[in-house]
């Protein structure tokens, strides 16, 4: 079973819950909770529409642009002695560190399998 599922831009998470016998999800990447379930994956799928439907609906209804996940920047943390060395690689190579760390991982997802339906 893949573990995402994808409407309108939107990336859902989806999880078993054996004790409910249920599966469900939510929007992933938004502060907003999105939330959406189903007994079987059809019905996991119409609901995780219709929830991102009402959430569109809803945005314009209040006039405020709704959340955007994954806008293409992120923060991460590593050592400054890794930092100094990416810098120091990205320069030699007449790049800058952004251009690097996207190339570096464009290579490592293209190497490997998305589940996204």
């Amino acid at each position: 079973m893949n573990n995402t599922i994808q409407y309108k831009g939107y990336i859902g998470s989806v999880e078993l819950s054996e004790e409910d016998e249920l599966i469900y999800g939510k929007v992933m990447g938004i502060r907003s909770l999105i939330s959406y379930e189903g007994k079987t994956v059809n019905h996991l799928i119409e609901d995780f529409h219709g929830a991102v439907d009402d959430y569109l609906a809803m945005c314009e209804a209040e006039g405020r642009t709704p959340e955007v996940a994954y806008k293409g920047s992120f923060n991460i943390r590593i050592s400054p002695e890794l930092h100094k060395q990416l810098v120091i690689y990205a320069t030699a190579h007449n790049m800058t560190l952004n251009r690097y760390i996207e190339e570096t991982l464009e290579k490592s997802v293209a190497s490997k399998t998305l589940c996204i339906l």
